[in-house]
């Protein structure tokens, strides 16, 4: 396991020893002190690794013979909401990817379109924040290729991902910037490990990108916005996390 992974199993040791639980993405420790224990190292480390690695750089990917035999789900498991259940309750035949924003040709893709697409396949691990690691095969239409079809603008500067799942109270959304965007290995996958996506791990649709951590992968993805500036998204940090619990923007590994 990676000295990340051991790292951060330390400091939830150490939180429970406190009387502190890290039980889940959604319950997420607030404790300032123990979020400082746990970002601080990983400053360091992302630093390091990104004066001698490009953010082009394509993340390890592994054999089928290593996937790991659970893969938990991370953050929500299951939005529960009326609009959602419908959707599921009908296999997501109703549902649609709306693509909007700075581009020339907004889009509303059905699932059955995005399944036509040119799709990768990539068999990666998934490090989540709270400290473990699970390995995974995704399956999926690279990003890029939905944006390009979209005519993302050059005044773009962030892709915005809104999903169907709360937190709090709050609709979840993440984003990425453009280099992230198109790189090759981050996919809106619509398959895990050969079969189509799970209520937990984000059905119908999830972001991979391979390069970050956990909280980044959106799921349950319903809007893909491109915008110029996230001063009007949520707080202005980009992520439901990063605005109230003060992640960092940029989860890069």
């Amino acid at each position: 396991m990676s000295r990340l992974v051991s790292r951060r199993g330390l400091v939830t040791g150490a939180a429970i020893g406190a009387g502190t639980l890290l039980s889940g993405c959604d319950r997420v420790i607030k404790v300032p002190a123990v979020h400082k224990l746990i970002f601080s190292g990983e400053d360091i480390q992302r630093t390091l690794q990104r004066a001698v690695m490009g953010r082009d750089a394509l993340s390890h990917e592994y054999s089928a013979s290593e996937m790991s035999p659970i893969f938990r789900s991370n953050g929500t498991a299951n939005p529960n909401t009326p609009t959602y259940n419908a959707l599921a309750a009908d296999h997501f035949a109703e549902y649609r990817l709306r693509v909007d924003g700075l581009v020339a040709r907004p889009l509303a893709i059905s699932l059955a379109e995005l399944r036509r697409l040119p799709a990768r396949t990539q068999i990666t691990r998934h490090d989540c924040v709270e400290g473990w690691s699970a390995i995974g095969q995704w399956h999926g239409p690279m990003l890029g290729t939905v944006l390009k079809a979209a005519g993302i603008s050059s005044r773009a500067r962030y892709v915005v991902f809104h999903c169907a799942d709360f937190i709090g109270g709050l609709p979840y959304y993440e984003s990425i910037d453009l280099v992230d965007a198109f790189h090759p290995q981050t996919i809106l996958a619509w398959g895990m490990n050969g079969a189509p996506l799970t209520v937990p791990h984000g059905a119908p649709v999830r972001l991979r990108v391979e390069r970050q951590l956990g909280y980044k992968h959106a799921k349950y993805v319903m809007r893909i916005e491109a915008v110029a500036s996230l001063d009007n998204i949520g707080k202005g940090q980009g992520g439901y996390w990063e605005d109230n619990v003060g992640y960092d923007w940029y989860a890069g590994i």
